[in-house]
Parts: structure tokens; C-alpha cells; sequence
């Protein structure tokens, strides 16, 4: 449960005695689609980890709130320590992707005590989520009226396509979280980070820009992904696991 009273749905692999890894999905995604569906899950636990993925607040199993007051870093963060305490862990290693990257980079400030390292991939600084036009993706969910906007037609193509997905409630998260926390490439995390974005995603260079910034940053790119496909990647698997055992 929630700070707020929500219910979190939370998922576990592995060894419950191993090194855990944080796994916190992308917007409109969820744990099983971001992280198990994608073979994340089986090396995770294959390289002798034990995986606690969520599905944040709006997604999932997760309760779907349709109040944009109840999105916003403070919360998602807050949600991720909630989950943490639940299962007993001091100290974990993050994955996150996209919205959950950033709610990594938040989280990697704020709890610098528990959590030691994070992967943070498809992460740009700035608002790319704020750039969706949720008056479009309301006409859309409430008559059908056709998306213009391509960024976000391209947002509710992906999410209309995953089972369970509530439209409604994931607008009411990009509007809570408008003009909220955002990376700040001029007050990083001091964590070892890696940065990871696809070779054809257009925050790539934003994105090693980032690192850059990070006193323990290194980046790395994904070859031959864009934004919604890099998690699939074997590579990116292969790199993120090789930097949370360094």
C-alpha cells in the first residue's frame, strides 16, 4: 500500500538471500512487459540477482488513479521506497527505463544511503513526457477522435496496444507530473551510473549529455534501437549486467 493508500503490485525473482536489483518499467509499460517479457527477469537472476519489479502507480496490477494530484516525482518516489521497506531491503542496485529512469535518478538523490549503483536507460534532462498533448489523447479516449499530434499518437499507438492499460489514468500522469522534478544535469546523482539510449532513439545525444554531467557516469549506446524497442536489446541486457557487477 501506498503513502496514499494505493495498491502497488510488486513482483520477485530469484533468490530471495541475493543481491537484489530494483526494476522499474517505463510510461504506459509495466514490470512483466519492461522487465520479464523481455528476458530481463532470467538474466537478472541467471547472473545471481534477485529481482523486485513494480508496476507503478497508473500502470499494471497497480490501482489506476484518475486525479492528476496523485502523480508526481515525490510520489513515485515515495511509492518506491514503500516497496523497499515492504520487502525488508537496506541497500539495492536500480534498473530503470524511460519514466522509471528518471524516477531512478530522483531516487538515487534522495536515498544516496540505499540505492549503491542504477542503470538509467532512455533517459533524456528536460520534459519529454510533457511534450504529449493530453487534450488530443482525451478527445481520443472519449470520442475517437484521430491523434495529429505525432509524439503523441505515436504514446497512445504503444499504449492502446498493451492489455490493461487505462488511457484515462496515464494523461492524469503526464499532467500531474507537468513542470514537476526533472534531471538536472547541474546537480546529478553520485552513484556509478550507466546510461544506456538507443543508437535511433532522438534523445540520444541528450542522453550522453547527461552522463557526461555525472561525476560517475558512464553511457552507453544501444546499437540499432530506437526509445520504445531499446529494452528489448541483448546488448543492453549484456552491458547493464556487466556494470552492476563491476
Amino acid at each position: 500500500m501506498s503513502s496514499d493508500g494505493l495498491q502497488l503490485a510488486t513482483y520477485e525473482f530469484g533468490d530471495a538471500d541475493a543481491p537484489t536489483v530494483i526494476a522499474v518499467h517505463g510510461f504506459a509499460s509495466s514490470a512483466l512487459v519492461n522487465w520479464h517479457a523481455t528476458g530481463w527477469t532470467r538474466d537478472l537472476t541467471r547472473a545471481g540477482y534477485r529481482v523486485i519489479a513494480l508496476d507503478q502507480r497508473g500502470h499494471g496490477e497497480s490501482d489506476k488513479p484518475h486525479d492528476p494530484a496523485a502523480y508526481s516525482m515525490e510520489q513515485l518516489v515515495a511509492d518506491l521506497v514503500v516497496v523497499m521497506d515492504t520487502y525488508l531491503i537496506d541497500e539495492a542496485v536500480y534498473a530503470g527505463y524511460s519514466l522509471g529512469a528518471r524516477v531512478g535518478w530522483q531516487a538515487a538523490l534522495d536515498l544516496p544511503g540505499r540505492i549503491t549503483r542504477a542503470v538509467l536507460g532512455g533517459i533524456p534532462d528536460g520534459q519529454p513526457l510533457t511534450r504529449l498533448r493530453t487534450d488530443e489523447a482525451r478527445a481520443f479516449i472519449e470520442t475517437g477522435t484521430e491523434v495529429e499530434d505525432r509524439i503523441t499518437r505515436a504514446y497512445v499507438t504503444m499504449a492502446s496496444a498493451i492489455p490493461g492499460n487505462d488511457l484515462e489514468a496515464l494523461m492524469s500522469l503526464v499532467d500531474g507530473m507537468r513542470d514537476g522534478i526533472q534531471p538536472d544535469p547541474a546537480h546529478p546523482p553520485l552513484q556509478p551510473v550507466l546510461f544506456a539510449t538507443g543508437s535511433d532513439d532522438s534523445i540520444l545525444e541528450r542522453s550522453r549529455s547527461l552522463a557526461a554531467a555525472t561525476p560517475n557516469g558512464v553511457f552507453y549506446e544501444i546499437p540499432g534501437r530506437n526509445h520504445f524497442n531499446a529494452p528489448t536489446s541483448r546488448h543492453f541486457r549484456t552491458a547493464a549486467i556487466e556494470f552492476l557487477r563491476a
